[in-house]
């Protein structure tokens, strides 16, 4: 019966550190990165600390501005997006740094990896068919290894801005597009609503008053989009929409694109 009793401990043992693994490969915890709230209303910073200029010369270069992507130019400069990889390596996010400074580092963070992960394995026809690209740890930061899926659910969800959601973007058509400017904690707000109103009013939402058609990120995350504390999707539309929904409208979900979005 002691071999028995052992035999379970030993098993719900292996249970909670796989579940332990699984949680933390599926992004639930912050990595031990630091993290701040967003205090509404979020304003940009005075200064930057970070030097994002490497990585905003490559998105002009190489994106357009509707978000297309050219993973063959950013072969060719494959030695300056290392460099500011590294850079971002190097300069591990601290506690003492400004929400603003966070979600900069972080949006870059996730998008410059991102645009890496498409190029190391290029060509290719969507990220889905790449080894677990949101759940291994491609992202080194100082002494740590993050995932994709880390840094967007452990890390910038918990940030309280959910207009992170159109700033990341995870290389397929369906996503909000990339932003041929990297983020700074000067431009954050500006760059934020620019993002948020251009992906809501664009044509990845079929918007209309009592037949909205939506991007699944709203399905996904839908407990992310809140008005006055609670869930909202409609209504945080509704903030940003130049075509209003009425409040009970049902909701229909598009398929999402998942081929890449390549130019």
């Amino acid at each position: 019966m002691k071999a028995v009793i052992k035999l379970l401990g030993i098993g719900l043992l292996l249970l909670s550190l796989q579940g332990c693994a699984l949680f933390s490969a599926a992004g639930l915890s912050t990595q031990g990165q630091p993290i701040k709230q967003v205090t509404p209303p979020l304003t940009s910073a005075t200064t930057n600390l970070l030097d994002h200029s490497v990585w905003d010369d490559l998105l002009q270069k190489h994106v357009t501005e509707a978000g297309w992507v050219n993973y063959e130019g950013f072969q060719q400069d494959i030695v300056y997006l290392n460099g500011y990889l590294d850079l971002l390596s190097e300069n591990a996010p601290k506690k003492e740094w400004p929400v603003q400074e966070l979600l900069a580092y972080y949006i870059n963070l996730y998008n410059a990896h991102t645009v890496k992960l498409i190029v190391d394995n290029y060509p290719t026809q969507s990220i889905k068919d790449l080894n677990g690209p949101w759940t291994r740890g491609i992202v080194p930061i100082g002494k740590r290894n993050l995932s994709l899926g880390g840094i967007e659910n452990g890390i910038l969800r918990k940030m309280n801005e959910p207009r992170i959601h159109f700033a990341i973007n995870c290389a397929s058509i369906s996503c909000p597009k990339l932003l041929n400017r990297a983020y700074t904690a000067t431009k954050i707000e500006e760059q934020l609503d620019l993002v948020t109103r251009a992906f809501i009013n664009g044509p990845k939402n079929e918007l209309s008053e009592n037949n909205p058609k939506l991007s699944s990120i709203f399905n996904w995350y839908a407990k992310d989009f809140t008005i006055d504390g609670k869930q909202d999707v409609i209504g945080y539309i509704n903030l940003y929409s130049k075509t209003k929904i009425a409040s009970e409208s049902p909701i229909e979900y598009l398929e999402y694109d998942w081929n890449l979005n390549k130019q």
